[in-house]
């Protein structure tokens, strides 16, 4: 049996919902920002699917796009670690950085 578009494409969805569900779901900033990562990625392993069956430039675009990623995280974890060394939390519930 060939592994076809269909298949990448029904794992992307997966791992996009996963990563979905527990942005929506979860309280806690590290979490969360894992889970972005994760929907970042189905949309990469999708972009590559399409590069891999569809004549199309998506490794190209994949290259950027984890470029970006890593660039999203070090910002979000240094956002996290400020915010954790003045308020000893990282409840996204609890943070209001428009008051002081």
């Amino acid at each position: 049996m060939d592994i076809g578009l269909t298949h990448y494409l029904v794992l992307s969805v997966l791992l996009f919902g996963v990563g979905l569900y527990g942005v929506l779901s979860r309280r806690n900033a590290v979490v969360i920002l894992m889970c972005i990562e994760l929907m970042l990625n189905a949309a990469n392993l999708t972009l590559v699917a399409f590069s891999r069956y569809i004549f199309f430039y998506g490794q190209a675009i994949v290259i950027f796009s984890l470029v970006i990623a890593a660039a999203e995280v070090s910002v979000g974890l240094a956002t996290i670690i400020t915010f954790y060394r003045q308020r000893k939390n990282i409840d996204i519930k609890n943070i209001n950085l428009l008051k002081w």
